[in-house]
């Protein structure tokens, strides 16, 4: 079937990216699902730094590409072998198939999937293959890779079924997308990995998308929650969901504040020296962020062992998609998770290398891609 989607031609053109226009929006071909996959109608995409890093070549990555791996949408069809899941259910496409058998699905989320892993790097389907096609420039066809086993920015995306969770449609689009990485990120990086006692004060040092989510569940379970940011509208919004502090790093420093347990979720050297510098003796500092591969930070041996600290590694929030995202959804119909205040824009298709600027800037927590249902 053809499809409408937007491909990355190059990664690490120049910025601004609305000038170097990376991007490009068009007509693809879409081959139908095979068996254990399904194609899904995409209603809601978010944009997340895991794309932007693609952009600017923080995360090699094959191109041609299709981006795009936080979102939701409609079951159009099934592929043979598929039971459990039927068209027109509302499912959520996560960027970590779990095949649920190999040595890394077996620790419960602590170690991404093997398989799953292998696929993204290799920008195919976990089944093997690749099912986005074109015609090239010089008139043959042209395989585009995917993007962590979704290529949500398009109209549609044929997915492993070990890519997708299904909702309640009650759960609408929009929040759904968010539970695809953001919430589920920065969300795990509190539940699974930092496991805070209850009550204990919570630290989220980087206060985007996945950041902001860490803090919102956090704050939803009860925990004593600190923001930390250098934009001071982000630290606004913090204290409006319900953080006790929001404070610059610098302001964070000298007031000598201190928590059990810290997220960082910036994805920068200095952030993870920050959430560092802010655990207490004995706590666990938990790293979510995504630096650049030459990125180094310094920490004090004799600190780690001095305080007993503990620094903790978490990849998609150690999460295993089936069993946390019905319990952030929970959550939210209980109304202590107000998911829709990370959304701080919407934009389609053609504005994303506009999109990828403004997350650069650090101005945005989550732009979200809306499509036009069909006619």
């Amino acid at each position: 079937m053809q499809i409408i989607g937007a491909v990355l031609e190059r990664s690490g053109a120049p910025t601004p990216f609305a000038r170097s226009r990376p991007f490009t929006v068009g007509p693809l071909e879409l081959d139908p699902p095979g068996a254990g996959e399904l194609l899904v109608r995409v209603e809601a995409a978010g944009v997340c730094h895991s794309d932007l890093s693609v952009v600017d070549g923080n995360r090699v990555r094959p191109t041609p590409m299709l981006l795009g791996h936080e979102a939701a949408g409609i079951v159009e069809d099934v592929g043979e072998g598929i039971r459990d899941v039927a068209r027109g259910d509302r499912v959520v496409m996560t960027f970590l198939p779990r095949c649920g058998d190999c040595d890394g699905c077996r620790t419960e989320g602590r170690l991404p999937c093997t398989p799953g892993t292998a696929a993204n790097n290799a920008g195919t389907l976990v089944g093997g293959g690749i099912r986005l096609h074109r015609t090239g420039t010089d008139g043959a066809g042209q395989d585009v890779h995917h993007h962590l086993g979704v290529s949500a920015f398009a109209t549609h995306a044929v997915v492993n079924r070990t890519s997708v969770v299904q909702v309640d449609p009650d759960v609408p689009a929009e929040i759904a997308a968010l539970l695809g990485c953001a919430v589920l990120t920065g969300g795990g990086a509190v539940l699974n990995a930092g496991r805070p006692a209850p009550g204990a004060r919570v630290i989220v040092v980087g206060l985007g998308g996945v950041g902001m989510a860490a803090l919102m569940v956090a704050v939803a379970l009860g925990h004593e929650v600190i923001g930390v940011d250098a934009v001071d509208a982000k630290l606004g919004l913090a204290r409006d969901l319900g953080a006790i502090g929001a404070l610059s790093p610098v302001d964070a420093a000298e007031r000598g504040i201190r928590a059990p347990v810290v997220i960082e979720a910036a994805g920068a050297a200095r952030a993870f020296e920050t959430a560092v510098a802010l655990t207490a003796p004995g706590g666990t500092t938990v790293t979510v962020g995504l630096p650049a591969p030459d990125a180094r930070a310094g920490v004090s041996p004799l600190v780690l062992t001095a305080e007993a600290r503990t620094i903790v590694g978490s990849y998609l929030g150690s999460a295993v998609p089936s069993r946390d995202i019905p319990r952030y959804i929970e959550l939210w119909r209980a109304g202590r998770l107000p998911l829709e205040r990370l959304v701080s824009s919407r934009i389609r298709l053609g504005d994303l290398d506009e999109a990828m600027d403004r997350l650069a800037a650090g101005g945005e927590l989550r732009q979200l891609i809306t499509l036009d249902p069909p006619s």
